[in-house]
This record gives C-alpha cells, structure tokens and sequence, in this order.
C-alpha cells in the first residue's frame, strides 16, 4: 500500500452564463490543488490547517490589490475536512482543504491505433459494446 499524503484543495468554482435572458450562476466544485506532503500524517494535517488559515481562492485573488486581507471563517468538520468561507469586497466564495493519503495510483494506457483494416471492419460491424459500470460483487 502507498503511504503518502497529500493535500487536496478543492474550490467551488462559479461560473455566470446567460441563458433565454436569464442570468445563472453556475457552482461546481473542482479539484485545484494536489500538494504531496510525504509520509507523516501529522505533518499533513498540520499543513491541511496552514492552507485553511491562508490560501486564497481564484475568484478572489484575480481581484485582490496589495496588502488585502480577505475576511474568513473556517470550520473543521468531525473527519478532518476544513471548509472556508472567504470574503472580501463584496465577493464571497469557499473551498475545501484535506488531508488525504493516496491509496492507489495507475499510470494512464492508451490503446494501440486502428489500423485502416480495422477502421473499416469497425465502421461495418457498428461500434464495440461500451465497458459495464462498476456494481457490487463484480
């Protein structure tokens, strides 16, 4: 088993788009940081505490001026998770900081190319059976 142990950060990504006249704010979180610490849990932790108390979300960093200190409340949940409400300027955001181990890691394949035999024995045979999603006791 990998023992190593990261630091995730992930923010709630906003994005406003327009759609029949009507203004949405899309929300979704999404994985922005991966921070690998090493091999003590602690150290991990510790740092997973650093990065609630002073990192600075996306959204408010492209308009922040120098010597800007945004208002922040952080809350450490039961498992570990810190989740950060930050403000500043009347934009507000929050994001998530844990420390995790890594427990599997693979290494991306890809397949070999199609030959142009195979492209045109494909194209009339349709295409190939999509792979089963994952379900208990497989």
């Amino acid at each position: 088993m990998i023992n190593e142990w990261y630091v995730l950060i992930e923010e709630d990504t906003m994005i406003g788009e327009n759609a029949d006249g009507v203004h949405l704010r899309l929300h979704r979180w999404m994985l922005v940081g991966t921070h690998r610490i090493g091999q003590d849990r602690a150290e991990a932790v510790a740092m997973a505490e650093d990065a609630a108390l002073r990192y600075i979300p996306r959204v408010l960093a492209r308009h922040a001026r120098p010597g800007d200190e945004p208002g922040r409340e952080a809350f450490l949940a039961q498992d570990g998770t810190w989740v950060v409400l930050v403000r500043q300027r009347r934009r507000e955001c929050h994001f998530r900081v844990t420390a995790a181990r890594l427990m599997h890691s693979r290494t991306e394949e890809e397949a070999r190319a199609k030959s142009l035999k195979e492209k045109l024995r494909s194209a009339l045979d349709g295409p190939a059976p999509l792979p089963q999603p994952w379900a208990p006791g497989r």
